[in-house]
C-alpha cells in the first residue's frame, strides 16, 4: 500500500515556491489517492493537471497500482487547515458547533487554537420599544464546532 506520508512528500516538493497549500491527502485500502489543494484565488485545472503528472513521476506503477485524483477543496466543503481560514477573512461564514448552534457572520481572525466571527444580534436596549441589531465578536475553538465554511451568498 502506498504511504500517505510518501505522497504528502511528493506533493510537498511540488508546492515549494507556489502559492498553493495542501489541504488533504487520503488514500483508501484500495490504493485510490485523493489531493486536494487550495490558493488565495482559486485552484486552477491546469495546476491540478500538472501536479497530478508530478506525483505520476514519482511514483512506480510497477510497484503498487493505483488510482490518482487531484482537485481543489470545493468551495461549499468545510474548511480543513487553518491557511482556509486566514483566505477567508473578511468574508461571510457559516459555523455549525458541536452543540447543533449555527451561527452566520464574518470571519475577523483566525490563529492556530481559535477564529473569530463577527456576528449581528437583536439587541432590546432598556427603555427601547424594539430590539436593534448590534455587532458582536464572538470566539470559538476549534474543538467545539462541527465545521466552518464559506457562506455562499447571491445578494
Amino acid at each position: 500500500m502506498i504511504e500517505k506520508k510518501t505522497v504528502c512528500q511528493i506533493v510537498d516538493e511540488w508546492l515549494e515556491g507556489k502559492e498553493y497549500f495542501l489541504v488533504e491527502v487520503t488514500i483508501s485500502p484500495d490504493d485510490k489517492i485523493v489531493v486536494e489543494i487550495d490558493h488565495k484565488e482559486g485552484v486552477w485545472i491546469e495546476d491540478c493537471v500538472e501536479l497530478s503528472r508530478y506525483i505520476e513521476s514519482k511514483l512506480n506503477r510497477e510497484d503498487e497500482d493505483y488510482e490518482l485524483e487531484v482537485g481543489s477543496a470545493g468551495i461549499g466543503q468545510p474548511f480543513k487547515v487553518l491557511q482556509q481560514y486566514i483566505n477567508h477573512i473578511g468574508k461571510e461564514v457559516e459555523v455549525l458547533r458541536k452543540d447543533g448552534r449555527k451561527l452566520c457572520g464574518v470571519l475577523k481572525a483566525a490563529d492556530e487554537q481559535h477564529f473569530t466571527v463577527t456576528v449581528e444580534k437583536k439587541v432590546k436596549p432598556e427603555g427601547a420599544k424594539r430590539p436593534t441589531l448590534v455587532e458582536e465578536d464572538e470566539t470559538l475553538v476549534y474543538d467545539e464546532i462541527k465545521y466552518t465554511k464559506y457562506l455562499i451568498s447571491f445578494k
